[in-house]
């Protein structure tokens, strides 16, 4: 799989998922074999002035190479100079956010505002082609109406303006994450442009990415969602790329990995502000199996990491009672 001058080692990518896909997260999508995987969607302006918080956001390690990073806004001056900024702090690709549908982020113009303005986008993707040398890529969404003519308008003007890859979560603004995602503007997409399309939306299964690959003719799989709890997707996924019939995970391995996700994130965002965040984050890992409601309900009020790595490891005991 090929972006730009970067070759991925896989057609699988994590979605950037706001609040979600920090760095410890990133390191477990990448153990499960993710190819490529994105940063949380990141303020542009954030960058530019300095925001400590935001620069924390750019924090990435080698292990999870390559990473894609995302950046919003609807200045082009801004994201020209939040972009060279991303690629000074190692990033192998910026992304330039054309999807997200939150009003607080659509009121400023930015996210899927900028589907309906083709001439801004232009402007802005012109701007931070020119500011680096990295691979830019671009996710949008089917745009503002279930047609998909938005998407097709952006990714030609996107192509034009030298984008090297394009992610398309078919769905409309005002769908936000709810119904089914329209495959079909997937592959409206892909005969449009002659660059990279990633498909994006309602893969749940690796028998779902198999289906995807089929129906749209898109170069990569993008999971947000589902990844959620469930990193080994990335693991089952490629097993079925490869032909062979994903293995079933060790329940072990699921309960190591929340001990890893915990202890790293209380690594890089500090213990108070982790163990607030796992309280809910925990729960995803537990989703279907028995007495999970408990366990969530014991992790409410988790106030340290050795508490936190206790009550891991005594709901992994009673599965085996």
């Amino acid at each position: 799989m090929q972006i730009g001058s970067l070759t991925l080692p896989n057609k699988t990518v994590l979605a950037p998922l706001a609040g979600i896909t920090n760095l410890p997260f990133r390191l477990l999508a990448k153990a499960a074999g993710c190819g490529l995987v994105c940063s949380e969607m990141i303020s542009a302006n954030g960058l530019v002035y300095q925001s400590s918080k935001t620069e924390q956001m750019l924090d990435t390690a080698p292990e999870e190479k390559p990473l894609s990073v995302q950046i919003f806004g609807s200045d082009p001056g801004i994201l020209a100079e939040a972009a060279a900024i991303v690629e000074s702090k190692g990033a192998d690709i910026v992304d330039i956010n054309f999807g997200c549908s939150v009003r607080k982020v659509v009121k400023t113009g930015s996210g899927v505002a900028l589907m309906k303005n083709p001439d801004r986008a232009k402007a802005l993707l012109t701007a931070v082609r020119k500011a680096i040398h990295i691979p830019l890529t671009i996710k949008i969404r089917s745009g503002w109406d279930a047609s998909g003519r938005d998407a097709c308008n952006i990714a030609r003007i996107a192509q034009d303006c030298g984008v090297d890859a394009i992610a398309v979560h078919p769905r409309t603004a005002g769908q936000q994450f709810r119904g089914r995602a329209d495959w079909s503007i997937i592959a409206a997409v892909k005969k449009k442009v002659g660059i990279s399309v990633i498909g994006n939306g309602d893969v749940s299964s690796a028998r779902d990415a198999l289906k995807m690959f089929e129906e749209t003719g898109c170069d990569a799989i993008m999971i947000g969602r589902k990844a959620i709890g469930d990193p080994v997707i990335f693991t089952r996924v490629l097993a079925r790329l490869n032909g062979a019939e994903p293995v079933r995970e060790d329940l072990n391995h699921r309960f190591d990995m929340m001990n890893h996700y915990f202890k790293a994130s209380v690594e890089f965002i500090g213990e108070e502000t982790a163990c607030r965040m796992m309280r809910s984050r925990l729960g995803w890992f537990t989703r279907g199996m028995r007495n999970s409601s408990k366990f969530r309900e014991s992790i409410k009020h988790l106030s340290s990491m050795e508490e936190g790595l206790e009550l891991i490891r005594n709901y992994r005991n009673s599965l085996s009672e």
